[in-house]
């Protein structure tokens, strides 16, 4: 029974300790560091890059835990720029940003 109980322990520790919390992988088109976030459920929580530095580069995207796109983010160098799109409980919100600052 002792030993029952050690295998299924260990199980739920490798079950556990085995889900992804992120992915990265440099892009060498772009010198990129490609990265993908994930829910504790396993869904995608973030997709986006870094510059080798760590600055937010490019499109970002964000999920909720279901999966459903909610930010559509766009950054510079690590500055917010260009038009972001916010989804919040189904409306969609536009927000433009130039260096940091947000218009609406």
């Amino acid at each position: 029974m002792k030993k029952l109980l050690f295998v299924f322990a260990f199980l739920i520790t490798v079950v556990s300790f085995g889900q992804k919390e992120r992915e990265l992988k440099l892009n060498k088109d772009t010198n990129l560091i490609d990265v993908v976030y994930y829910h504790d459920n396993g869904v995608v929580s973030q997709t986006g890059s870094y510059t080798a530095d760590g600055k937010l580069q490019g499109l970002w995207l964000s999920f909720d835990t279901e999966g459903q796109k909610t930010v559509s983010a766009n950054y510079d160098n690590g500055k917010k720029v260009g038009k972001w799109i916010y989804w919040i409980d189904g409306t969609k919100k536009v927000v433009k940003y130039t260096d940091n600052v947000a218009s609406l």
